[in-house]
């Protein structure tokens, strides 16, 4: 029996296994923010960075579905239970079966995205009208089976998780980036946009491949001997399929919320979506750097804990508050920098070629719109990790319901009628779909931590640490602003990227400093666990 103290005890190791799933999904974003820049060089906020946009968007649908976030709250909790129990032969004949169902099952489904496409169009993208609705259909039709090969990549992921491989698995993006990078490098100058879309769109399912290649040498060493099979009969693998269909709903519920902002934005003025697309990315760097990084590294530790029914939630109290510190000791500042500071972040990271200023300081009214509800959705996470670790997948489901529903009414209020009659223009109208997004966002949050308090008892962050953060970041943001103005003043045609440096440096400094200053015990204990880490691989 694993006592509290043990569970708790093993906190270092937890915090070492967020900094590794951290740094490798800083890498795979940091090649996704390059991906990204070179798309935005050459297509900007055109129709045809419209069209893949959307395009993207719909076998993304199968990969969110099926992929990462699924399998690891049906599946993780299943195998590292087997795997804490020491029954290593039941934990591979599971992860063949869960193998061999998710293939047939993604087999099947790509196929059915394929020749449905045309009737799929028509539901998420009914604005598109023409040559954009006809490319649109052709994107969709290349990028399915790469969506496929990537819901593979999440079986990898959670078998490498459940080993605390967590570098490998989350690292393994990058080659997806990369392979379209240079796909767009190679083919970009000097091509029509519509006929760069169709070849790029090649290169992610080539990326699809390599993302999966990466992975399987060390999930093949970690299960040897494996048979993909389909043993639906294997009382675990029911387990799995039993989890996994609340989480599959969720999951599909929480991907129609960002539908229908897709689809409310097709409806908005040419860029809209594409706008949308790039102010995502952004904001999404620290929902994985720190939502994901901690809960994804909490989530096996959380699933094999072990005891009576007090035990494991004092455990898992002790493990969700430290987690839920990590996380907003990260994210504040990030919150403050979008809205204080997004313009700079925005023009650093695309202003170039076809993407103007002037795009910059739309997708920066996006991003801030976005930052509404970040805190919310990064601290979510970790809740429903803990949810999931408790094998209750259904609770995150019935919020996640009312989030969408929520998000439904507020977002097409907030793009469609409220612009107009306020005076806006109705491109600004896909900032409102952020801003509802974040509403709703905080409600779900709200339900989350409320109900399972009432299961385990009182978690949350202490005000004094939230008021503390926030006065550091807003001292940080005043004087990033100060050296923007200084730096201006002496140089005023200073390029994006240097003005980032300029401003973002002395940000981070300043609220690493204030935090110290104030007694935030996250300041050293980061710094402690970079230097142990990197001391370690030399």
């Amino acid at each position: 029996m694993v006592s509290t103290a043990k569970s708790s005890g093993s906190g270092g190791a937890s915090k070492r296994s967020a900094f590794l799933v951290a740094s490798g999904i800083l890498l795979s974003r940091i090649a996704g923010l390059i991906r990204e820049r070179v798309f935005a060089h050459y297509f900007g906020n055109s129709d045809a960075a419209d069209a893949f946009k959307t395009a993207f968007r719909i076998p993304n649908f199968l990969q969110n579905l099926f992929g990462e976030g699924v399998l690891s709250a049906s599946f993780i909790p299943v195998y590292a239970k087997l795997l804490a129990q020491g029954d290593e032969k039941e934990a591979r004949r599971t992860a063949g079966a869960v193998a061999g169902l998710l293939m047939l099952s993604t087999s099947l489904l790509v196929l059915f995205g394929v020749l449905a496409t045309p009737y799929l169009i028509d539901v998420i993208a009914f604005g598109f009208s023409g040559e954009k609705r006809e490319y649109t259909i052709r994107l969709v039709r290349i990028l399915f089976p790469g969506a496929g090969l990537l819901v593979f990549s999440a079986w990898c992921l959670g078998i490498l998780n459940s080993h605390r491989r967590f570098f490998l698995s989350y690292t393994a993006p990058v080659m997806w980036n990369a392979a379209m990078v240079a796909t767009l490098i190679w083919f970009g100058r000097g091509r029509a946009l519509y006929s760069l879309a169709i070849i790029v769109a090649w290169g992610s399912v080539a990326g699809s491949a390599l993302q999966v290649a990466v992975q399987l040498p060390a999930v093949l060493r970690l299960l040897r001997g494996l048979k993909i099979h389909l043993g639906y009969h294997l009382e675990n693998v029911r387990i799995v399929v039993r989890n996994f269909f609340p989480v599959f709903i969720s999951r599909g519920v929480v991907q129609i919320s960002a539908y229908v902002d897709a689809v409310l934005a097709t409806m908005l003025p040419t860029g809209a979506v594409a706008a949308l697309s790039y102010a995502q990315t952004i904001y999404t760097l620290p929902v994985s750097l720190f939502g994901m990084a901690v809960s994804a590294a909490e989530l096996p530790a959380m699933s094999g804990a072990i005891g009576d029914e007090t035990q494991v939630a004092a455990a898992l109290r002790v493990r969700l508050n430290a987690g839920l510190r990590q996380i907003a000791f990260f994210v504040v500042p990030s919150v403050v920098g979008f809205l204080a500071l997004g313009d700079v972040i925005v023009g650093a990271i695309y202003q170039s070629g076809r993407f103007s200023h002037d795009d910059a300081i739309y997708v920066w009214g996006i991003l801030a719109g976005s930052a509404v509800g970040l805190l919310a959705s990064t601290l979510g996470r970790l809740y429903s990790s803990t949810y999931y670790a408790l094998r209750d997948t259904r609770t995150p489901l019935r919020f996640a319901i009312l989030r969408v529903i929520l998000t439904t009414i507020l977002g097409y209020l907030c793009a469609k009628p409220l612009p107009p009659l306020l005076g806006i223009e109705q491109r600004w109208g896909v900032a409102g779909l952020t801003i509802s997004a974040g509403i709703a966002g905080w409600m779900e949050f709200v339900l989350l931590r409320r109900t399972l308090n009432l299961r385990i008892g009182d978690t949350g962050l202490p005000w004094v640490y939230l008021a503390k953060l926030w006065a550091a970041a807003l001292l940080g943001a005043a004087a990033g602003w100060g050296a923007r103005s200084a730096a201006l003043h002496v140089r005023p045609h200073l390029s994006p990227i240097p003005i980032a440096i300029l401003v973002l440096g002395p940000y981070a400094v300043v609220y690493l400093g204030a935090a110290m200053a104030m007694g935030i015990s996250e300041v050293s204990a980061a710094f402690g666990l970079v230097a142990r880490v990197t001391g370690r691989s030399r």
